[in-house]
């Protein structure tokens, strides 16, 4: 099993930028995708933004535009930059790494947006 570290949260005011960071224990390239995921207070955790093997990236309707996620395959990094951001945004941040038999998560970063 693959070990997540987040790193990069903390309080933003609204309109303003935050770039996550999650560190992978083992190359990124043999995972089939990694994407971030969110959990507010008193809600579900929801899907944010997913990259696959190949690069292709997908994201939830009420961040594109305003959130990209990337990765460096050499240093085993996946990143989650936020901009213009929102009081709603406010929540834990949780990378996830996915393969065939293996569903990997970090602990969790918290973001809050103040208004």
């Amino acid at each position: 099993q693959v070990q997540l570290v987040e790193s990069g949260g903390g309080l933003v005011q609204s309109g303003g930028s935050l770039r996550l960071s999650c560190a992978a224990s083992r190359n990124i390239f043999s995972i089939n995708s990694m994407a971030w995921y969110r959990q507010a207070p008193g809600k579900q955790r929801e899907f944010v933004a997913i990259i696959t093997s190949d690069g292709s990236t997908n994201y939830a309707d009420s961040v594109k535009g305003r959130f990209t996620i990337s990765r460096d395959i050499a240093k085993n990094m996946v990143y989650l930059q936020m901009n213009s951001l929102k009081p709603e945004d406010t929540a834990v941040y949780y990378c996830n790494a996915w393969r065939p038999g293996d569903n990997s998560w970090g602990q969790g970063t918290q973001v809050t947006v103040s208004s």
